[in-house]
Parts: C-alpha cells; sequence; structure tokens
C-alpha cells in the first residue's frame, strides 16, 4: 500500500525504490504541454572519483600508522621506517579512519542515489512536480507539487565554490509567494549549458528568466 501524506504543497510517499515514477532524458519537452528533466543527483562521475580517491588515500594513510606500529611494512611499496608510531604513526591511523568514514559515506548517498529524481512541468494538468530520492526512512521518496500558473520565473544563480570543486551554478523556480526552489545544481557543467537549460524551461513556461545579465 502507498501512504502518501499531503502538506499543502508537499507531498512525501512510502514506496518501494522500484515503484520510482519513470522519467525521459534530461531536459527533454514531451509534446507541447510536457517538459521533463532527469536530474542525476549523488551518481556524478565526480562523487565516483572523489570517493575512490580518498578511500585509497585513507587506506594508505590507515596501513602506514599500522606498519609504524608492527615496525615492519605491511604493504612493501608504504614505506614507514622514518615513521614512530607516536604520535606520527597514530596520527596517520586517525586520518586513515576519517577518510574511510567520509569515503563511506560518498559511496552510500551514491548507492542510495540521493538527489536523484525528476523535474515536471505539464501544462495538461497545469501542475509542476519536483521529485527526488531521499534518504532511506518514511521520506525516502519527496515530491513537490505546485500549479504551473503560481511560477513566475526561472532564476540562475552563480556562487564562487572552493578552488576543487568549482563555482556553485543552480537554476531555481520562482514560485508566487514562497521560498525559490532549486531544481538543479552544478559544478563542472559549462555556463553556456546551464543558460540553454533555464532559457529552454523559460521558453516552455513562458516565464522571464533572471540571474543572467
Amino acid at each position: 500500500m502507498i501512504k502518501t501524506f499531503n502538506f499543502s504543497h508537499l507531498r512525501f510517499e512510502r514506496k518501494g525504490r522500484h515503484g520510482a515514477p519513470q522519467s525521459s532524458k534530461s531536459g527533454a519537452p514531451l509534446g507541447a504541454s510536457l517538459f521533463r528533466e532527469q536530474v542525476v543527483g549523488s551518481r556524478r562521475f565526480s562523487n565516483y572519483c572523489w570517493a575512490s580517491i580518498i578511500l585509497l588515500a585513507a587506506c594508505g594513510f590507515f596501513i602506514v600508522g599500522l606498519s609504524s606500529f608492527f615496525e615492519s611494512n605491511l604493504v612493501p611499496f608504504l614505506d614507514s621506517k622514518d615513521i614512530i608510531f607516536f604520535p606520527q604513526g597514530l596520527v596517520m591511523c586517525f586520518y586513515g579512519i576519517v577518510g574511510f568514514l567520509l569515503s563511506l559515506y560518498l559511496w552510500l548517498i551514491i548507492f542510495w542515489s540521493i538527489g536523484e529524481g525528476y523535474n515536471e512541468f505539464n501544462k495538461a494538468d497545469g501542475v509542476m512536480n519536483i521529485f527526488r530520492w531521499g534518504f532511506p526512512g518514511k521520506n525516502r521518496r519527496i515530491q513537490i507539487t505546485y500549479p504551473l500558473k503560481d511560477i513566475e520565473a526561472i532564476r540562475v544563480e552563480i556562487k564562487d565554490g572552493s578552488p576543487l570543486g568549482g563555482p556553485r551554478r543552480t537554476i531555481y523556480v520562482r514560485v508566487k509567494g514562497k521560498p525559490d526552489i532549486s531544481i538543479e545544481e552544478f559544478t563542472y557543467e559549462s555556463l553556456a549549458l546551464i543558460e540553454k537549460k533555464a532559457a529552454d524551461l523559460a521558453s516552455f513556461l513562458q516565464v522571464s528568466i533572471e540571474g543572467l545579465d
């Protein structure tokens, strides 16, 4: 049985993983009345890379720390003869454990597909549906619904990021009387691609674009 909780515009549903609504190719208008866009979420290539790099680095730190404790190289190519267990080796073990936990977190959000979903704008029904997978629990499936007539604009926001992460670019939907809703975030994609995505959606909804001046 599907349980649906309605809180005005916000709806959470309990449903199995295989019961997720299917979406089309990203950014594809399905006819004149339906626009649906796939959102990748946590299963980005960059997340796979970072999770793997952090795991390998954490294993290296932890093995070198243990090697300094046993005073023997547990892995031949990881030399620890110049490292004293206290305090250097102990600190390396600590860094290894922290790195492993961080890598585990990244692999879990990839496995659970956190943030994956779709944005759907249906002129026939007059509604906007935003669906995302959340963390396991009662709010695993997150779905937000608003009438299309309440959408006032599409907004693009660009913020400076870290040297490793790059700038963060976000597309928002401005809804009358509500906080702006983030529908997609970008880090490595080109500004031209983001502008096109925002322009296509604004053209479909026949609303203005903000933040591209």
